[in-house]
């Protein structure tokens, strides 16, 4: 198979993360050979984790792109902040998370923030297919 590739969609709201989710599930639902059904899952928390990020630390829009590779799948998010997220200490009483880019890193075979020279960043993740 030869890489495939979609821009989903431009999120512009929370209700909008479910958006995302479900357009991925459409992609990886299209892609032949198909994928397993818990990588499928792992592609979605990723999607859902990073979008939901970008709406609350990137500026409120993000981009999504998924790219399909013979052994991968590439997520990549887009948003107009240009600070990479960083690692802390999961607050667990307070409710102001710390869990999600632990777990997207310990999820995806790489990630990768790369700031864009327009402003911004795109946050990548890959994945076993």
């Amino acid at each position: 198979m030869d890489t495939m590739s979609v821009n989903v969609a431009t999120v512009r709201s929370a209700t909008s993360v479910a958006g995302a989710r479900e357009s991925t599930r459409d992609f990886l639902g299209g892609l032949v050979p198909a994928i397993a059904a818990e990588a499928a899952d792992t592609v979605v928390l990723v999607v859902s984790e990073l979008v939901t990020n970008a709406l609350c630390h990137g500026g409120g829009t993000c981009a999504l792109d998924l790219t399909a590779h013979p052994d991968s799948i590439e997520v990549a998010v887009h948003d107009s902040n240009p600070r990479a997220p960083r690692m802390r200490t999961p607050d667990l009483n307070g409710g102001t998370g710390g869990f999600g880019w632990p777990m997207v890193n310990r999820l995806a075979r790489t990630t990768a923030v790369t700031r864009r020279t327009a402003g911004g960043k795109i946050i990548t993740a890959l994945l076993a297919r």
